[in-house]
Parts: C-alpha cells; structure tokens; sequence
C-alpha cells in the first residue's frame, strides 16, 4: 500500500483561468476569440511519482500539482490517499460529448477563432483531450426540424437515403476539426431516436410510436439497412464510426411528450431485431461498427441484458451495454451494473448519456453551478454500493453478485499501471455535459 503527498505545483506553459463569477459561489473561465485557458500535454510521471489535478468550489480549475508515493507507516496529517496497485477493476474507455444539432448549432454561432478555442478546449492537448463523440442519426429532440434520412414513403431500397444539411454543412466540417486537433483517434458512434415516419405506427418521426411489422419483415430489414446506409454515407466524408446504438431510450418513448422523436420497443423486440436484422446487416456489410443495446436507464438492468444476451446469436452480435444516468439514484450500482457484469463479463458497459441539471424547475442553464458539477464527478466515480439490494432491485435476484463494479480513477503511478488507465483528463465539472465510461474487466496481466 501506498500513501501520496503533493510536492509542488506549477502549470509550466499552461494559461490560467480567467475567471468569470455569477454568484452564490458559480464561476467560470472565460474563452472567447481571444483567449483560452489551457493545460500542459499529459506526460506520465516517473515510478513513484504523481501528477494531480485540483478543481475546486474556491476557484481553482484542474491546478496542477506533482508529488511522490510514500511507504505506508508515515506519518501525514490531513487527507490520506491510500493507492493499492495490485488491485485492479475496469479500463476507462475515455469520456466524451455529443455532437447534436444544437451543440452544432451553438459551436458554429460562434466567430470562426471563438469556434476553434471552444474546440481545442475539448479535444487538444491543450484542452481536457475528449476522445468519445456520440452522433445522433438524424433528428433527435435536440433538434430544430423534425427529419430522417428518407422521408420517401414505401422506399424499401432506400434510393432516396441521403444525409441532412445538418450532417453535411454542420456536424461532419466540426468533426473534421475536432479529429485534426486530438492526439488520439476520436471514437464516434451514432444512435438513432426514430425512423422515418412512413416506417413507424404513427405515420410520423415524432411523438409515440413503434417500427410497422415485426423482426424480421420489410419494415425492420429496411431499418437495419438505414444504419449501414448511414455509415456509408458518411464514410464517403472520411467519418467512420466505432460504435451505433439500436435505440435511443427505447422504453423512455412511452413517456415522450408529442413533438419528441422516438421509438418504443422490448428487451424482445430490440433482441429479435439484432438476430434477424441488424446484427446480420453490420456483419455482412463492410464497417468494423460494433453493437451497443439498450442506450437507456441503469433501472432496466440485469433484466435488459439477460433477454437480450442470453440468446446466444444476439449475444455475438453485440459488444456492449449502453447506460444512461437519469434514473441512477432509484436503483444502486451493485444492482444494476454490477449484476450485469456478473452475468455477462465478456460484454462491455459504456455510460452513453448524462446532463446535470435536468430536473430542475429554477433554472435550465447554471453557468459554473459547482453543485451540478459535484454531482456529475460523484456520478463518474460512483462511492461504494450498498452491501445488499433492496428486494426486487434491477428486476432479478442477485444474490450471485459478490463484489461492487467501481468506476476505477486514473491514478498515475507508473508507466506500467497506466498503461491499464486512459490518459484522458476529466472534464472540469462545472456545466452540463454528457460524458462517457465504458467498463471492462481487466485483462490477465501476460495480455
């Protein structure tokens, strides 16, 4: 066991923070055309050494300081940092954005340098180094218009499939940007909240509704090959994608209010969709794209995953479990994603969607809020679960679950365990934002 103490600080080139304040203790740092705060590039400290990022409600904004491990048995006042090597949990897959109509819209209302400051505070070395990006396909409720891709009724053969200015004018030049910027291959993956409205019960993109048919049919073989024309149309714009969802929020949709873009569909109907249609359509097409199902609330597991990965052709077919954060506090970690990584090790769980402040009746934007920043790093790090599950939490009995699924912080202690780590850094935490973890077992250490 070790025990860390800070040395010295100092951000060497780095530009400080410039700070803006709203009261009640919100503060932000100002980037404009101008001027931007920046970070050093990452650089893995020595064996037995540490580098720390601070931010904190007093003002500071990832204040770097350096330091080195002490054997324990010193004696050190105030807050001890205890850091067991040996003991190993999840990789970080990295964190990330998404890139909606709005965000699009938002980045290019901006003066061409003011774009390009914003940007390399996300995906430069400079910046916090985002290396995940989610692309709704089509309209989502972050959208202007309501639209899809073919709006051509019966287009079976989708002849009319063509992507929308907001893709070609907007989203696809920005992440030209954003890839030019990062250091690291930026992973995209697309997820769908509708299917044109010619395919869905409702004869419209919004509002509730269900895919026509079932698996298996026109309707479905027609919607699985959307996405693969999806991902070849933007191929063609040297945009090519790690990862799509089979569904934005599937169950969320029954409670969508009437002008939203949704989908409604089961565990059932999303598993015979991957076996009869959309699993076969990625494989036999010529993209790399892996599968992710669910893409909704933690609520819906282990019940979601044990319909749909213990068929076992699904279950090859897909590579992981999209969660979203809305519902988090009504169902323990343990219960939910440790059950499920219990039960299907080998298949990854990606957090796919948060935003701070989404409930609240005050107050849609809170500019530098530390409280919802609080949240939000609270969530990422998630504390330690509950020994025992309410009766009934997650949907399943889950007395075969022995130990918590804790998200694993990046820790550097040397160049060996943090190969095991994303050397990404943490967004602040002070805004809204969406952020991604995909949680894997670690591999034997001869892998």
């Amino acid at each position: 066991m070790l025990d860390a103490r800070p040395q010295h600080g100092g951000n060497e080139g780095a530009r400080p923070c410039s700070p803006k304040y709203f009261g009640h203790g919100a503060m932000v740092c100002v980037c404009n055309a101008t001027y931007c705060d920046t970070l050093d590039p990452v650089v893995l400290p020595a064996p037995g050494t540490y580098v720390k990022y601070e931010s904190s409600k007093a003002g500071k904004r990832l204040e770097r300081s350096e330091g080195s491990f002490q054997r324990t048995g010193v004696s050190i006042a105030g807050l001890l940092l205890t850091v067991n090597v040996s003991t190993l949990y999840q990789r970080l897959k990295g964190f990330g954005g998404s890139l909606s109509d709005a965000a699009a819209l938002n980045i290019l209302g901006l003066s061409p340098p003011a774009q390009d400051k914003l940007l390399q505070s996300y995906f430069s070395e400079e910046g916090i180094e985002y290396n995940l990006i989610r692309l709704p396909m089509a309209c989502s409720d972050f959208s202007m218009r309501p639209y899809s891709y073919d709006d051509v009724a019966d287009d079976y053969e989708l002849k009319h499939f063509k992507l929308a200015e907001e893709d070609v004018k907007m989203k696809i030049p920005i992440l030209h940007r954003a890839s030019a910027m990062s250091k690291r291959p930026l992973l995209l993956y697309g997820s769908p909240w509708t299917a044109p409205g010619w395919m869905r019960s409702n004869g419209d993109v919004r509002g509730k509704g269900v895919l026509k048919g079932q698996a298996g049919d026109k309707y479905h073989k027609t919607w699985a090959n959307y996405f693969i024309k999806f991902l070849d149309e933007y191929a063609k714009h040297n945009v090519t994608f790690w990862a799509v969802t089979v569904q934005n929020e599937p169950l969320a949709g029954l409670l969508t209010p009437p002008q939203s873009p949704t989908i409604v569909s089961t565990a059932k109907q999303q598993r015979d969709f991957v076996v009869q249609d959309l699993g076969p359509a990625l494989a036999r097409s010529s993209h790399r794209t892996r599968l992710i199902i669910l893409d909704d609330q933690r609520i819906h597991l282990p019940h979601w995953a044990k319909v749909v990965l213990s068929n076992a052709t699904a279950a090859n077919y897909v590579a992981g479990i999209g969660v979203h954060w809305y519902l988090d506090s009504i169902v323990p970690p343990r219960c939910s994603l440790g059950a499920t990584h219990e039960l299907f090790p080998h298949h990854f769980l990606l957090y796919t969607e948060a935003c701070s402040g989404f409930l609240t009746f005050r107050f849609s934007v809170s500019l530098g809020c530390w409280d919802r920043g609080q949240r939000y790093s609270h969530s990422i790090l998630t504390v330690q679960p509950p020994r025992h599950c309410p009766p009934g939490a997650g949907g399943s009995a889950l007395g075969a679950v022995t130990r918590p699924l804790r998200y694993a912080p990046s820790v550097s202690v040397s160049p060996t365990e943090t190969e095991r780590f994303s050397s990404g850094r943490a967004p602040e935490g002070s805004v809204c934002g969406c952020r991604w973890l995909q949680l894997e077992p670690q591999p034997p250490a001869s892998a």
